[in-house]
């Protein structure tokens, strides 16, 4: 798949078969969008085509963007897409000025001159250009007119991805991993940087990696202890030059362990501060200021306040068990 973030220099596209969207979380609803979209290239022998945005136009044009929250960083997307076997993907910035163009100007200045469609796929109820007065009825009115063809999405399957997205986007909030991974057909995952903490996870026996999430909007489980799948990054001195070159930096090799992860604020310990701590299983590695990523599999239990910390190590104790038993 190529990634393109400049619209100013795009290639002339073959037959392009385009659809348009955020498709964050890029789930279960919306791959029977892109089913559709590589059929439809398949069956016009043209090329697939998404169009996304960055950010997210809900922080442009809402005036209300406190606590968005979104499944899919913009790396995150890609690499799933790309796994999905697009041929294009095109990154549009969006801006104020982009915003505010007429629903005319869009569909003239950027869909035509920048895409030349063949197919556009697109929702019934998709709204486009400033005060979003651009709908499909205008869509079809001109198709004709600039010679593309136009394909509905189905409002059933419309809803369908809606309700999904809300449904994930609240199963990770509750920690109802089954439900959040069942829907996006994959194990939902998060990035965090590995920073000092207390130190208090290694004198108890269970080494911690403390997790500081760069990301803002990423969504994050709620507090709780979870089974895990780790993967760090492999150091790149042990990657020669030409595997190196060879690979995106979304796809340096790695190595994946198992583990139990904390969120919350450790009522036991001072309950002040939330935290992400992550006991990576069979290992040992000095990781400080790396990057690695969590894949959450399983919700196991609440965070519970103990007595003491023999208690509170016993009940680690059978939460690793329990892990185990999980993965």
């Amino acid at each position: 798949m190529q990634v393109y973030y400049d619209i100013e220099n795009l290639p002339l596209f073959r037959k392009a078969i385009v659809t348009i969207g955020t498709f964050d979380g890029v789930h279960m609803g919306h791959r029977q969008i892109i089913d559709r979209l590589k059929a439809e290239s398949k069956k016009t022998d043209g090329e697939s085509v998404i169009i996304t945005f960055h950010p997210h136009p809900r922080k442009i044009v809402s005036s209300t963007i406190l606590g968005i929250r979104l499944i899919n960083t913009l790396e995150e997307k890609i690499v799933l897409l790309d796994k999905l076997g697009i041929d294009h993907l095109v990154v549009v910035p969006f801006t104020d000025a982009f915003a505010n163009q007429s629903a005319e100007e869009y569909l003239k200045n950027f869909l035509i001159e920048k895409f030349h469609p063949h197919t556009i796929i697109i929702g019934y109820d998709h709204r486009f250009g400033r005060e979003r007065i651009g709908d499909y009825r205008l869509l079809e009115k001109l198709a004709p007119v600039y010679r593309f063809k136009l394909k509905e999405i189905s409002k059933q399957l419309l809803d369908e991805i809606a309700i999904s997205s809300t449904n994930i986007r609240e199963a990770i909030l509750h920690g109802d991993m089954d439900t959040s991974n069942k829907l996006l057909g994959y194990e939902f995952s998060f990035e965090g940087r590995v920073v000092h903490g207390n130190k208090l996870g290694r004198e108890l026996g269970y080494p911690t990696a403390n997790l500081k999430i760069e990301n803002a909007e990423k969504i994050i489980p709620g507090d709780g202890i979870y089974a895990v799948y780790v993967e760090v990054n492999i150091q790149l001195s042990v990657v020669n030059e030409k595997s190196i070159k060879n690979h995106s930096p979304f796809t340096i090799p790695h190595s994946r362990y198992k583990g139990m992860m904390s969120i919350g604020f450790r009522p036991t310990v001072d309950g002040k501060k939330r935290v992400i701590e992550v006991n990576i299983f069979d290992f040992n590695e000095e990781i400080y200021g790396q990057v690695i990523r969590v894949y959450v599999k399983k919700y196991l239990r609440p965070e519970v306040k103990f007595d003491s910390l023999p208690e509170l190590v016993k009940q680690i104790d059978g939460d690793k068990i329990e892990s185990l038993n999980v993965l």
